[in-house]
C-alpha cells in the first residue's frame, strides 16, 4: 500500500518528508522486527523512546517512519503529533478496515472482563452468530487460539486479527478493552455496538498513580466516538456517579440497588449459581449458572444485558449463560483425584482475591489453604491489602513469588506479610512458588480447597525480564506424582 493512501488515513495535522511514494508492505512497532519495506511507528514509552531505534530500523529494511519530531535519516518520514493515534489509523486502513465489517462488543473494568467476554461469545454464538474474542486470556478465530501477550493488543495486531475475523466470516467480535489500552490509543477509529463497564476497584496505580486518572481512561471508552451504547453496574457507586454525565443510550444492572436488569433469589452453590433475572417491566429469567460465586452473577447479568442490547432473544440469553462451563483460569477446579480440591484463579488485585476466598469459603466446611503473592513492579500499594485479605480469609496462607519482573521477590514478600501480620492469619513464606504448592498439597487434608491465585492462565514466571515456563496446570500434575512417590 502506497505511503501516501496510509497518510491520509490519520487525522489531524500529518506532515511528510521524503518521497511519498514508497510501498508499504508491512508495519512494525519493534525495531528488531523490521523486515524490508516495513512502515516503523517510533511510539515514545515509559522507559525506552522509539525515535532512539529508528536508524536500527532503517538499516533492517524500513522504507518509511511515523514520527512526533523529524530525525536525521534518509528515509521518509510521516511526522504527526502522536504517534499511538497515528498508529491506530493507518493500522486499521492497511488491513482494509475490518471493523467496517464486523459488531464490536467491549468490556471495560477492573474485574470481570474475561469471564463476561466468553459468557457474551457464547449467548451470541447460542443466537447462530459467528463470533471473534480479543482478550486476556487469547483470541479466538473459529477454532483457532491465539495465545495473547496483553489484556488488548497494539493497534497492528487488533487490525490484523479483525481482518482474519472479517474473513473467517465472523459477525461480531467481542473484545476486553483495558484502561492501557485507552491510555495508549489502541482502539482509536473503531466504535462498539455496545460497552460495558463492570466495576472499578485498585488495580494498575503504578502507572495511573490514583483512582481518578485510572477512571478516566476507562471513560474514554464511552463516548459517541467509540460506543453506540452502555450498560454499567450501578452497585458500584464510583462507576455509577461517573455514568450519569454521560450522554448516551445506557442500561444498568445491579442486585442490592434498583436497577433495569437485576438480580434477586440467588442461591450460591459450589458448583455455580442459581437466580432470577429480572429485565424490569419486561421479562424474567431464571437462570442456572455453571460458574460459582455471587460475583459471576454480576458478570453473567452485564453479558446477559449487552447482549439484550444487541437484540438477542430472552431465550438464548438463558441458553448461552447456562451452556458455559467455564472460563481458562477463573475459579478453575483442576482434576487432581486427590481429597482436597485444587483451585486455580487470576486474581491479582485485592477485589478479585476477596472474591474467590469468598466463593472458595462457601465451597468447603474444612480448610482453605491460599497460595499467591504479587506482581513485581506494579502497584506497591495493594500489596498489604492483599496480605490482610488473604490473612483474614483463609485459614492459611502461604506467601510466594508472582512474577516478581525485576523485583526483589523477597522484598514483594515482605510487603504482603505486613497485611497478613495485621489479619493475625496463619502464614509461611515460600518465595519458590513451585515449593509453596507442593507445601499446600502435601498439608492439605480431605475436604480441604487449595487456592492457587495470581496466575490463571499465564503460563510463565517473569523473573528479571525472563519468562521462565510455569503452567500451574502442569506443576500440579508434576507435583501430584512427586508426592505419590515420596509417600
Amino acid at each position: 500500500m502506497k505511503l501516501t493512501k496510509l497518510a491520509k488515513a490519520i487525522p489531524g495535522p500529518v506532515t511528510i518528508v521524503g518521497y511519498e511514494r514508497n510501498e508499504v508492505t508491512s508495519l512494525c512497532a519493534d525495531s528488531r522486527k523490521v523486515q524490508p519495506g516495513a512502515l516503523f511507528f517510533c511510539t515514545p514509552g515509559q522507559r525506552n523512546d522509539a525515535h532512539d531505534f529508528a536508524p536500527q530500523a532503517v538499516e533492517s529494511g524500513a522504507t518509511a517512519l511515523v514520527v512526533e519530531r523529524r530525525l536525521p535519516l534518509d528515509v521518509p518520514q510521516i511526522i504527526v503529533p502522536d504517534v499511538r493515534i497515528a498508529m491506530s489509523y493507518i493500522a486499521a486502513e492497511f488491513y482494509g478496515r475490518p471493523a467496517d465489517d464486523l459488531k464490536l462488543v467491549g468490556i471495560t473494568g477492573t474485574k470481570g472482563k474475561t469471564t463476561i467476554s466468553f459468557l457474551i461469545k457464547s449467548i451470541l454464538e447460542a443466537a447462530g452468530y459467528k463470533v471473534g474474542l480479543i482478550g486476556t486470556v487469547c483470541s479466538i478465530i473459529g477454532d483457532e487460539q491465539i495465545p495473547a501477550n496483553l489484556t488488548t493488543p497494539d493497534p497492528i495486531d487488533i487490525q490484523a486479527l479483525l481482518r482474519r475475523m472479517a474473513d473467517s466470516g465472523a459477525e461480531y467480535v467481542v473484545m476486553e478493552v483495558s484502561a492501557h489500552a485507552m491510555a495508549f490509543h489502541r482502539v482509536d477509529g473503531m466504535c462498539f455496538e455496545v460497552a460495558g463497564f463492570t466495576n472499578l476497584s485498585q488495580d494498575h496505580l503504578d502507572f495511573f498513580h490514583n483512582m481518578d486518572n485510572y477512571l478516566k481512561a476507562k471513560l474514554m471508552l464511552f463516548t459517541k466516538e467509540h460506543c453506540k451504547s452502555i450498560v454499567y453496574n450501578a452497585d458500584d457507586d464510583r462507576v455509577a456517579k461517573a455514568m450519569e454525565s454521560i450522554d448516551l443510550p445506557k442500561a444498568d444492572t445491579g442486585i442490592r440497588v434498583s436497577s433495569d436488569i437485576h438480580a434477586n433469589e440467588i442461591e450460591v452453590r459450589g458448583s455455580g449459581c442459581r437466580y432470577q433475572l429480572t429485565f424490569t417491566k419486561r421479562f424474567k429469567l431464571s437462570i442456572n449458572l455453571q460458574l460459582a460465586g455471587v460475583f459471576n452473577v454480576y458478570n453473567s447479568m452485564m453479558a446477559a444485558a449487552m447482549c439484550d442490547r444487541l437484540g438477542v432473544n430472552r431465550e438464548d440469553i438463558k441458553k448461552g449463560l447456562e451452556q458455559l462451563k467455564g472460563v481458562p483460569g477463573r475459579i478453575e477446579l483442576l482434576e487432581t483425584e486427590t481429597p482436597y480440591r485444587v483451585i486455580l484463579d487470576y486474581a491479582h488485585s485485592p477485589d478479585a482475591l476477596e472474591n474467590i476466598l469468598e466463593t472458595v469459603r462457601e465451597m468447603t466446611d474444612e480448610r482453605v489453604i491460599a497460595v499467591y503473592g504479587c506482581g513485581g513492579d506494579r502497584d506497591h500499594d495493594k500489596r498489604p491489602m492483599m496480605g490482610e485479605i488473604g490473612g483474614r480469609l483463609a485459614d492459611y496462607c502461604i506467601l510466594t513469588s508472582d512474577n516478581p519482573r525485576g523485583e526483589d521477590p523477597y522484598a514483594i514478600l515482605s510487603e504482603v506479610e505486613k497485611g497478613v501480620l495485621i489479619s493475625k492469619g496463619d502464614y509461611e513464606i515460600i518465595e519458590n512458588r513451585r515449593e509453596a504448592i507442593k507445601k499446600a498439597m502435601k498439608m492439605a487434608r480431605p475436604g480441604d480447597v487449595v487456592v492457587l491465585a495470581g496466575k490463571g492462565h499465564e503460563t510463565y514466571q517473569d523473573i528479571k525480564g525472563v519468562k521462565h515456563p510455569f503452567d500451574e496446570k502442569i506443576v500440579v500434575k508434576e507435583l501430584l506424582a512427586e508426592i505419590a512417590d515420596e509417600e
